[in-house]
């Protein structure tokens, strides 16, 4: 049985570095060769060592073990990230206290649209923590989630096959076909079918994907790969309960407070991506990336506003939009050195253009937008329909941007990292109901420094400081108020010590503590009602993780964070002193693999997450839990293997995340899953 790693490993289980000091050989799963302890985020190679900021790293194999198959339910093991609801129909994070819908990358490259993200062709996620401007743009002000997607061989063919089936009657199967063309190029097949169900009354849907990509070298120094992503997700729209009482309704976690026929949403994603690598020489690497993706999304959801004792209110709103990306991006790498100075300077240049239309429409019960019918296990709808299109919206988005840093070796014990960034971002939309026009442009520039102490080969000390901005027309960009034209960007700032510890060869710990500062998030002014820029709040924490391999068949990842968040100016939205949503005081999550024969093994896992407000009303309060998970594996042969996994073995009843007050998703009881795995 091959033991597989859970999160980055420490460098020192890895093939040779760059300064050519001798370390293991590469770790090999499934006859492929990676280096995980250089995720490709960081744009330059940079050891997980060398790098002065929290990044946590999935690999494909923990998120086979676990048999999770969407980002969210994979993202629940990291601690620091807390799970917005999304109102049902997408991914949303928060990260270090700074929620959003767009700070998801895929292969480095922006993936901003609202839907939920799949990982059957994903090879590992990465999550950057604090602020990412200079190497990702806009936004990131907590952290960015960038996807790495699985690639071409041409070392050997493989064809391998999944299929699984839960308690709930959910189902997938999945394909991953990988077949060289000649000596220098390869094709690669990813391929998958779901379908959806789960504990809650009347939910379903279906998810198809497919991903191919041919990759071939140019010459002897340069790499082409071509990719394609193709994703269509139908499912219904679950927003989830109500609260009474400054709580999540009790007794109701299975009824539907929607409307088979008018909660649903789908999406049809097409993302096509291009990136061409080459070694020039000296030291010096060349990357060019190109990506274009089309974005057709729709949702419509009745949803509970307000409950009793006996009754609730639910209003409902439906909203389509398609967004057309186009990304372009260059990276020059040299590693180097200027007489005993080494140096990793990286120097990149970016681009965007971004188109997106979108509608909304109300919900209407007769004539009006709401309606309060009786409380009870299965509820009693009067009729509702949409009404005409109430908002449409045309809006352009175009960035520009340049970056340089340099990550400079003063002495094999002491480094340096200094950056910054410059953007140009405009925003142009049209209001196509009224022919308003709105408009505005902002230019910013984004610091980035870092210090590492190295008292050993095995463990830095670091210190860093990094800031991020995002324009005030949302994450979304699909639209521009005319009150907030006039506004400047939000502001973050990243402030973070840690240390980092390579404690065996395959065995690493790490540590930190952070501050969030965010400034400029705009308030309504008390007397005008017009949005001013008044807010600012601040998050405080401390995280820490292991993770690695105790024994050649113990596998082990921990992580526990620590963060508390508040609001430090008095607005119309909320007073000084008020603490943050989504944001739990304590956060510990353990994932943990033993083998016990070359053909058995089990699995352990746990996710503790103290109680969180749902908004900053501040009003209702999310109640602490912890859920227990398991696992079997079992080898039948060398090419099949069967593992059985139990999420919430203790059938804990649990609230897993909000959007409003009244809008919550309760967790799911006890869940079995059986899954087949072959190897062609």
């Amino acid at each position: 049985m091959v033991a597989l790693p859970l999160l980055a490993m420490p460098q020192a289980a890895l093939a040779d570095d760059a300064s050519g000091d001798a370390a293991l050989s590469p770790i090999v799963v499934n006859g492929e060769t990676y280096r995980i302890d250089e995720p490709a985020s960081t744009k330059t190679g940079t050891l997980l060592l060398d790098t002065p900021q929290s990044i946590a790293v999935l690999q494909r194999e923990q998120l086979d073990d676990q048999a999770v198959e969407q980002l969210g339910d994979a993202l629940r093991y990291v601690p620091g990230v807390t799970l917005g609801q999304g109102e049902g129909h997408r991914d949303q994070i928060v990260l270090r206290g700074q929620s959003s819908t767009a700070d998801f990358f895929l292969d480095g490259m922006r993936d901003d649209a609202q839907y939920y993200r799949p990982l059957y062709n994903v090879e590992r996620i990465e999550v950057l923590k604090g602020a990412n401007a200079l190497l990702f743009g806009r936004g990131g002000g907590g952290g960015i989630v960038n996807r790495v997607s699985k690639t071409a061989d041409s070392a050997t063919t493989r064809l391998s096959a999944s299929a699984g089936v839960d308690s709930w009657g959910a189902w997938s199967a999945a394909a991953d076909a990988n077949q060289p063309l000649g000596s220098a190029a390869a094709i690669r097949l990813n391929a998958t079918y779901e379908e959806f169900a789960n504990h809650r009354d009347l939910y379903s849907g279906s998810f198809l994907g497919l991903a191919p990509t041919i990759s071939t070298a140019l010459g002897e120094t340069g790499t082409l790969t071509l990719a394609y992503e193709y994703d269509r997700d139908r499912r219904v729209t679950d927003r989830g309960v109500p609260s009474l009482g400054g709580s999540p309704i009790r007794g109701y976690d299975r009824t539907f407070f929607g409307s088979a026929e008018l909660n649903r949403s789908s999406v049809d994603a097409h993302i096509a991506r291009a990136r061409y690598d080459r070694e020039l020489g000296g030291g010096l690497t060349l990357s060019l990336s190109g990506l274009y993706a089309h974005y057709d999304k729709y949702y419509g959801n009745l949803l509970p506003s307000s409950a009793t004792a006996t009754t609730v209110t639910l209003t409902g709103y439906a909203s389509s939009t398609v967004r057309d990306n186009w990304i372009g991006q260059a990276n020059l790498v040299w590693k180097g050195s200027t007489g005993a100075i080494g140096h990793t300077l990286l120097a990149g240049i970016e681009g965007g253009d971004q188109t997106t239309g979108s509608d909304r429409r109300t919900a209407l019960f007769g004539t009006v937008t709401s309606a309060t019918v009786s409380l009870a296990r299965t509820l009693t709808l009067p009729t509702a329909h949409w009404s005409g299109i109430e908002r449409q919206t045309s809006a352009k988005a175009r960035t520009w941007s340049a970056y340089v840093q340099d990550q400079i070796e003063l002495a094999p014990y002491l480094q340096l990292i200094a950056g910054i960034r410059f953007d140009r971002f405009d925003i142009a939309a049209t209001n196509l109901l009224t022919s308003a026009q709105t408009a505005r442009a902002d230019s910013m520039w984004s610091p980035r420094f870092g210090l590492i102490l190295k008292p050993q080969a095995n463990i830095s000390l670091y210190a860093s400081y990094a800031r991020s901005f995002l324009p005030q027309s949302g994450d979304q960009f699909t639209t521009l108020d005319a009150s907030y034209q006039t506004l400047e960007p939000e502001a973050f700032r990243n402030l973070e010590i840690g240390a980092k510890w390579d404690i065996a060869p395959a065995l690493s710990f790490s540590a930190a503590l952070f501050q969030v500062d965010r400034n400029n998030t705009r308030a309504n002014d008390p007397l005008t009602g017009n949005p001013v820029l008044t807010g600012s709040s601040r998050v405080r924490g401390f995280e820490a993780s292991l993770a690695g391999k105790i024994t050649p068949d113990w596998q082990i990842s921990l992580g526990y964070t620590h963060q508390s968040g508040e609001i430090r100016s008095t607005t119309t939205a909320a007073p000084a002193g008020r603490k943050l949503d989504k944001l739990p005081s304590d956060q510990f999550a353990a994932w943990t693999r033993y083998d016990l024969t070359s053909r058995l093994g089990l699995g352990l896992g746990l996710v503790h997450q103290s109680s969180q407000f749902a908004t900053i009303s501040n009003a209702v309060r999310l109640p602490g839990f912890t859920r227990i998970d398991a696992a079997l594996f079992y080898d039948l042969s060398d090419a099949v293997a069967i593992q059985l996994n139990i999420e919430n073995l203790t059938d804990t009843n649990y609230f897993a995340s909000a959007h409003t007050d009244n809008n919550i998703a309760t967790g799911e009881p006890i869940n079995a899953r059986l899954t087949l795995r072959m190897r062609f």
